[in-house]
């Protein structure tokens, strides 16, 4: 029997939930930026910067940059490990990888640049110092099988960072509400021509665990101090864990 998950608030078989996201970020990449910074106030590049301070990148480190769009962390995280580390951008979706590739190039940051599904990395166990993924947990159709490959390719001592969408504090959560599905659909009709992508996105964040239930799902893959830092209320969350 062919498994069900959910797609936004849509019931769908597992094998097309993949098929109906990668529509989504082919229809958005072109204006992933430019959306980014009008829904969020340009607080997502806030929320970016905190996650790269906390990653604390190294010169020699190697990094792992999963579902990571435009290349915003990897940029940072490839100045950060300099010429004698070794920072690698991927993404399920090749619209999205190569906008990501082709600004990282822009540049001048030649780094490795990979189409892959992170439930199943195409990296030995142990190798990766950072591993991160920003705003793309949600989509992904096995969260926990997919925190245990982060767990697997990091090595000993080495961190996991999960930058998301979460839950609002509860006196904001009305205002939230409209914003999200009346606001949202109509800036993507508007500035993409698409308003349904931005609707699956109000509804992706409502279907997403909340930080708590994200944090035991990080302890359950085997990760230890597992914490996480509300960002703008609740809006966002950075969670963080470490390989022992």
């Amino acid at each position: 029997m062919t498994n069900t998950t959910h797609f936004g608030y849509k019931t769908v078989n597992e094998d097309d939930k993949v098929k109906e996201v990668a529509k989504v970020f082919h229809s958005v990449a072109a204006k992933y930026d430019v959306m980014n910074d009008l829904m969020s106030g340009g607080l997502h590049r806030i929320w970016k910067t905190f996650t790269i301070a906390n990653a604390a990148v190294r010169p020699g480190m190697k990094v792992l940059d999963i579902a990571g769009g435009t290349g915003d962390l990897a940029k940072a995280f490839a100045k950060g490990a300099g010429p004698t580390g070794e920072v690698w951008l991927t993404d399920i979706n090749e619209s999205m990888l190569r906008v990501g590739r082709d600004r990282l190039l822009n540049k001048g940051l030649v780094t490795p640049t990979l189409l892959c599904n992170a439930e199943k990395l195409p990296f030995p166990d142990n190798y990766f110092d950072r591993v991160s993924v920003a705003f793309g947990l949600r989509n992904m159709t096995h969260k926990d099988q997919a925190l245990a490959e982060m767990r697997r390719v990091l090595k000993p001592g080495g961190k996991l960072l999960v930058l998301e969408f979460s839950k609002v504090a509860a006196p904001l959560q009305k205002p939230y509400d409209v914003y999200s599905f009346s606001v949202l659909p109509w800036l993507g009709q508007r500035i993409a021509n698409d308003s349904e992508s931005y609707r699956y996105l109000a509804e992706s964040i409502r279907m997403h665990p909340d930080q708590e239930t994200l944090k035991t799902m990080m302890q359950a893959a085997g990760l230890e101090r597992v914490q996480y830092y509300n960002l703008t209320a609740g809006v966002a969350a950075l969670h963080t864990g470490i390989k022992l």
